[in-house]
Formats: C-alpha cells, structure tokens, sequence
C-alpha cells in the first residue's frame, strides 16, 4: 500500500492493543450476555473511592473557577501537596515546580519517556512487566530491552542480570517496586544495588511507585529516591491516586523529576490535554492531605484476598504462584499446564490456556504474553471475596487440583 493509500499511521498502527484492558472488556460483554463470568483480569479495586474524596469533589462543583482552565502542571495545591506526600513517602524533598499533574500515572508514564528517549534509544525493562511499558518507549522511539527474571528469581532483576543487556545506547531503566503484574517488592539492598548500579552507567531511571501503599507481611516499600540519592538528577517518579485511594476512574497522577525534565514533559503536556480536570484534582488534594485508616481497610481486605488467592492457586497440579508482597496481584507459573488436555483441547501456550479457560470455565486472566514471555497468568485480587472463591473453585475444578 503507498503511502497515499495508508489510512492509519505506521507508528500508531503498529500499537498494542492493552490485553489487561481487552480481557476485562471482554469479561463484561461476556457477562452482558448473561455468563456468569468473574474476572481477575482488570486491576481495579473494588471498594468505592472514601467518601471525603468524594464529599471534597462536590464542594468543588460549587466553585465555578473549577470550570475554567487552570495551570497546565497542575493546581498549585496539589503540586505543592504531592512534593509533601513524595518527601514523606519516598524521602526525596522536592520543590513544586519538579512536580507535573497528569491525566493518571499511564500519562506520566508515557510523557517521561517522551521527555528523555530519543529515537534509537535502548530502554532497559525488566520483565514481567505492565503492557503499557513497551508501548510506550516505542512511541517515544525507543526500543524496549526486555531484562526477565522469572518465578525461580522471584520475578526480580539484578544489577548482573541489566549488565547483560546495557548498550552503549542505553539511555533509561524502568523499574516497578510493587510489581505490577507480579506484585515482587524490592528490599531495599535489591533497590540500592540497581540504583547505584544506574547511577554509575549514567542513565535515567524511571520509576512507578503507584503501589508503594501495597506491601504486605511487613515489607516496607523503600523508593529509589530514597535509597540512591544520587540518582536525583536522573531519577523520575511516577505515581498517582488510582490504587491507593480506589480512583482509578478519577484519572489523576503525577510525574516527580529534575527541574529541566519536569518542564520539558510540562510543555509537552501543554499541547497535549493541557490542564488535568479542575474537580478530579480537588479530589486529589482530599485523598493526599487526608486520613490513611480507609486506605488501611482497603489493604487489609486486599491482604486476605492474597493469602485466599496464592493457597487457591498452588492447590492446582502444575501451577507454581510465588507469593507476592506488594499491589494486587498473582502471577502463577504456569507452563506445567502447557500440552496437557483440558476438554479435549492442548493449550501451548498461556494465551490459549487463558482463551479456554474463559471459554469454558467463565474465568477471565490475563495471559503471560501481554507481560512477556508465555507460559505465565496474572490474576488480581482486587474483586469482592465472594467472586473470588468463586473463581478459584472453578480453576480448581477445571484444571484438576494436586493429588
């Protein structure tokens, strides 16, 4: 086809489509048709965003300034509430001019890699890792470096593992510390090694920190900001309100970064949507200055639902589920399925695993293929305890449990 002819463009049309964001779709339509599906595919928590977030939002609707544009990097407020939250959270003091609001942490994902990669560049990227990552870097013309580490590693890199992989056209690293999707957690030795080990490469490490709230059986997030001062000048953080507080739909986040960056990726974001929405940054303001005990609640619950979920699926022959320490999610390996007959069918491959278990069990997971290699399922356990027992009795059923 010439280029006359092309109606899509090469760089978007070779894009992903989200397969965490396809499962979940194809779930509800699913259930739409009256199946009584559960799915573990989306990682939404299932509690209702507090209701003093909810309460701050509707006083702002009272205020027309709310209806107007505001600063393009975001409310003075805010900003200057998320340095706060970002000195107390991740031990780095920043000013609020290194602070962008974004349209959610997917947004600030992809303007830092917008901001520091050039065409050409290698990014290194530790698998598994979210879908969205490698799309990403690609749209910023940067070629995704896929560093694995599997489920014998705990599904975490070291510094000899990224060594491997480092080019002299590596320019970044992305590091998740809680995982998503495995839901590992760095200590902070592991974090300060692949820090230091950055550090001395001289590249930029961006760093998700949106589960830093989700730890588990007393392991403490430990940010890359704190560990590794020294990186402050190539180091960028991205966070948001999404996980923590339940405001997934709200769509606001942040990206923490050196004073150039934070205002180059500010004036791509000029251009790009401007101003973050007025009454859903408000809402933010309320959800960082306000009480933790409901965030609390939401981690305790989201604690048993672990524990349920790891025991359920380590009762399956074949499956081995690491447990995981941070977010909300499993990550089971499970290539001891692969070749085995499950109603007359040979699955492969994890996404054909994952196929016939919607199809014939009314399960809905996200294959190994959207994260990395195959022969992987990621399963959150943010949906109501009623589903997911529900769900594991199905697998269980479906799949045969150990002998």
């Amino acid at each position: 086809m010439s280029p006359s002819q092309q109606r899509i463009s090469r760089r978007i049309g070779a894009i992903a489509e989200s397969a965490t964001l396809a499962v979940d779709a194809k779930a509800k339509a699913l259930k739409a048709q009256g199946r009584p599906v559960i799915g573990f595919g989306a990682g939404e928590p299932d509690f209702p965003t507090p209701d003093y977030i909810v309460a701050a939002a509707a006083e702002a609707l009272e205020n027309p300034a709310n209806f107007r544009y505001s600063p393009a990097a975001g409310q003075p407020k805010l900003r200057a509430a998320i340095a706060r939250a970002t000195a107390r959270d991740s031990g780095w003091e920043v000013a609020d001019s290194q602070v962008l609001v974004t349209n959610g942490g997917k947004q600030a994902v992809y303007q830092a890699f917008q901001t520091v990669v050039d065409d050409g560049d290698d990014v290194l990227l530790p698998a598994p890792y979210w879908t969205t990552y490698p799309e990403a870097i690609r749209l910023a013309g940067g070629n995704p470096v896929e560093v694995f580490a599997g489920a014998e590693d705990d599904y975490k890199v070291t510094p000899e593992k990224l060594e491997a992989a480092w080019t002299p056209r590596t320019r970044a690293l992305l590091f998740c510390s809680p995982s998503n999707p495995t839901g590992a957690v760095y200590t902070a030795e592991e974090t300060r090694a692949i820090g230091e080990w950055a550090a001395a490469k001289g590249i930029f490490v961006i760093s998700d920190e949106i589960y830093q709230h989700l730890t588990y059986d007393g392991v403490e997030f430990v940010s890359m900001a704190q560990a590794v001062p020294e990186l402050h000048e190539n180091l960028i953080l991205v966070n948001g309100v999404a996980k923590t507080y339940a405001m997934t739909g709200w769509r606001v986040g942040w990206l923490v970064g050196p004073q150039d960056v934070v205002k180059a990726a500010t004036n791509l974001q000029s251009h790009l949507s401007s101003n973050v929405n007025n009454v859903a940054q408000a809402a933010a303001l309320a959800a960082l200055e306000g009480p933790l005990d409901q965030v609390d609640a939401m981690r305790e619950a989201f604690d048993r639902r672990r524990r349920t979920i790891v025991e359920g699926l380590n009762a399956i022959d074949g499956v081995n589920c690491p447990v995981p320490t941070g977010a909300f999610y499993a990550y089971p390996d499970v290539t001891g399925l692969l070749g085995r007959e499950f109603d007359g069918v040979r699955p492969e491959t994890s996404a054909e695993l994952a196929e016939l278990i919607l199809e014939k069990a009314e399960v809905a997971v996200v294959p190994g293929e959207a994260f990395g290699p195959s022969g992987y399922l990621r399963l959150s356990y943010a949906l109501g305890d009623d589903d997911l027992a529900e769900g594991l009795a199905r697998l269980q059923k479906f799949l045969g449990g150990k002998n």
